[in-house]
């Protein structure tokens, strides 16, 4: 793969993802303190895993070579980071310990962010410069 910053990526969106699980299973174990396990919890969690699942394979697609996975990854990472800030700025919505776990997550994102909004990035796979990845899932 030509292009680090796609690298960088997809390993800090396998972060994200570790971190997202790690939280809905901390979910499950904590789910008798409903003081930490507010019904929001429980619908944000795997929403966050979700979607943390979805970019990087949007991420590990882009750096194969795919422009739409590319496109779909910079659209979504952006909205994402926006549902972030809102968690976590949004006071007494969700309980403190989510809210830390959230930040943390927005910083890789933000990283995500600026990475794939680069100049450099985005000509690299607009000039199809990635090697393309065998198999039916590649498509221009």
């Amino acid at each position: 793969m030509e292009n680090d910053h796609l690298t960088t990526v997809c390993k800090l969106l396998s972060a994200v993802l570790v971190i997202s699980l790690a939280t809905v299973a901390a979910v499950v174990l904590m789910r008798h303190h409903p003081a930490l396990v507010t019904t929001a919890v429980w619908v944000r969690t795997p929403l966050v895993a979700s979607s943390a699942a979805v970019l990087l394979l949007f991420a590990r697609r882009a750096a194969a070579g795919h422009r739409g996975s590319f496109r779909r990854l910079r659209i979504i990472s952006m909205v994402v980071l926006a549902a972030i800030v809102v968690v976590v700025a949004w006071p007494g919505a969700f309980p403190v310990w989510l809210r830390v776990e959230q930040a943390v997550c927005g910083v890789f994102l933000l990283s995500v962010v600026v990475r794939t909004n680069l100049p450099s990035v985005r000509r690299a796979v607009a000039a199809g410069r990635e090697q393309p990845a065998a198999g039916p899932l590649t498509r221009r």
